[in-house]
């Protein structure tokens, strides 16, 4: 047990120093140097050492007293920085998986509507493309003549650049993890929703580990996305800030849709090779691939029943 206590405070101590203590110190040293530095000398190095070594030669910082105040204010500075980097973060994961959208304040609902509808629209133009190359090309491999393979793959990239299925969610990020659920229920009738929390309790560590990782990585690129916006501000004393802050934003904009499809593709995986397994255990014989009638048993054994209405004192609910 004490090993185990011992192990378990390592980990929360690295874990706290890699996701809140050093990213939050960065950013205060960033603050104090965007503050020495100004507009008028943003790259002067020789300015910011004198005054680092000026503060370096203040009394308090030699005496034993100031160093351990001044190293528990930092530390304590760093971790009130992260935790509110990692809170933001959180609020910007929910804005840009917008699943709840239709529930957003106005006038917030309003323009989340309008993107979707417009995205919408050039989903289904971009379909109207990609069926008419696919005509195109069953026509020619009828006739036995060639097609121009390379005009379908494009007109496809086209419309999953788009959204991999017609978008329901103001974000492509939205669409890409919601497109899983979509999937799997027209593909096998299964409802992703119900399906989830008792596959994940038979999954084996080493998938839950991987699944859990893809996610861990999108709740990262999230935060990495809440720090470009606490960076933002320093420009109004330091214009490079702007620059960091607009590299962060595009560097976690493409992190977050890499993330995004990474974990959609390992759910959408997980539900097609473990389903079979879950079948099993809930005493279901079944071989060969998944089909409609298996998502049909699933859904029947899973979901809960209907809340059965209690009657009255005269019979009536």
């Amino acid at each position: 047990m004490p090993e185990f206590l011992t192990r378990l405070g390592q980990q929360l101590a690295e874990r706290w120093l890699t996701l809140l203590a050093l990213p939050g110190a960065l950013y205060l040293a960033v603050a104090q140097a965007a503050q020495v530095l100004g507009h008028a000398h943003p790259f002067d190095l020789a300015r910011l050492t004198r005054r680092l070594t000026a503060w370096a030669g203040a009394p308090p910082v030699h005496s034993f007293g100031g160093q351990v105040v001044l190293l528990a204010g930092v530390l304590a500075a760093s971790a009130a920085v992260g935790i509110a980097a990692r809170t933001l973060g959180a609020g910007i994961e929910r804005v840009v998986l917008a699943a709840d959208w239709d529930t957003w304040p106005q006038p917030l609902r309003r323009l989340a509507g309008s993107r979707v509808a417009a995205r919408r629209r050039r989903w289904d133009t971009a379909r109207h493309v990609l069926d008419g190359h696919r005509r195109a090309a069953a026509r020619a491999a009828a006739l036995r003549k060639p097609h121009d393979a390379e005009a379908l793959h494009e007109a496809r990239r086209r419309l999953e650049r788009i959204a991999p299925e017609r978008p329901a969610r103001p974000t492509w990020v939205g669409d890409r993890v919601r497109a899983t659920g979509t999937r799997v229920r027209r593909d096998h009738r299964i409802d992703l929703a119900v399906l989830w929390p008792h596959l994940w309790l038979t999954l084996p560590d080493t998938d839950r580990a991987e699944l859990s990782a893809a996610r861990g990585e999108l709740a990262a690129s999230t935060a990495l996305a809440a720090w470009s916006l606490l960076y933002a501000p320093l420009a109004v004393v330091w214009w490079p800030a702007a620059g960091v802050s607009l590299l962060l934003l595009l560097t976690a904009r493409h992190r977050t849709r890499a993330a995004a499809e990474s974990y959609a593709r390992l759910v959408e995986a997980t539900v097609r090779l473990r389903t079979v397994e879950l079948l099993g255990l809930l005493g279901v014989d079944h071989s060969g691939p998944l089909s409609d009638d298996v998502g049909d048993v699933l859904n029947d054994l899973l979901d809960s029943r209907l809340p059965v209405l209690e009657a009255g004192p005269e019979g009536a609910p």
